[in-house]
């Protein structure tokens, strides 16, 4: 099946727009984005596991967890919830941290938002991530953003595929 990605790097703006389909239904994928235990078993990038610490998917929330890599290393990482409107939409402040959740100032911060659309059987998905400046972003492309991003989505798509 080939699925819809589109990733737009906009530097004039310090933006990068990520459109993606779902071959799921709106309330499934949603859920996936927004429910702890759906987003551990995706988010990261194999061999890469998502684990959460704390999350509270509520305006004002949070959502705290570790990207551990395949040798038991850990980078933490924080979402920040600003606001929600269920299966619609939501803003969220990402950042690196400590385990603590103490965000690390030195690394790139951005805002993300989110929205989901049903499309018949399918879903897309498009995030307008806001950097505060162009090192930012460059720093996170370096980082290898848009193919650790692809191959969690792609993880997600494996779940979807299983449920049917």
């Amino acid at each position: 099946m080939n699925l819809m990605m589109d990733f737009v790097v906009d530097k004039s703006n310090n933006t990068i727009t990520v459109k993606r389909e779902f071959a799921a239904e709106l309330p499934l994928v949603w859920d996936a984005y927004t429910k702890s235990e759906i987003l551990d078993q995706w988010w990261a990038p194999k061999p890469w596991k998502a684990r959460t610490k704390t999350m509270d998917f509520r305006e004002g929330g949070h959502w705290l967890y570790a990207m551990v890599g395949p040798n038991g290393e850990e980078h933490w990482a924080i979402a920040q919830y600003k606001q929600i409107t269920p299966q619609q939409s939501f803003v969220a402040v990402d950042a690196f941290t400590n385990a603590e959740g103490v965000v690390e100032t030195n690394m790139p911060q951005s805002t993300w938002n989110a929205s989901f659309k049903a499309a018949g059987e399918h879903s897309v998905v498009e995030f307008v991530i806001q950097y505060g400046d162009l090192s930012q972003l460059e720093a996170t492309i370096k980082m290898g953003f848009k193919e650790g991003l692809s191959m969690a989505m792609e993880n997600l798509d494996q779940i979807f595929a299983s449920k049917k």
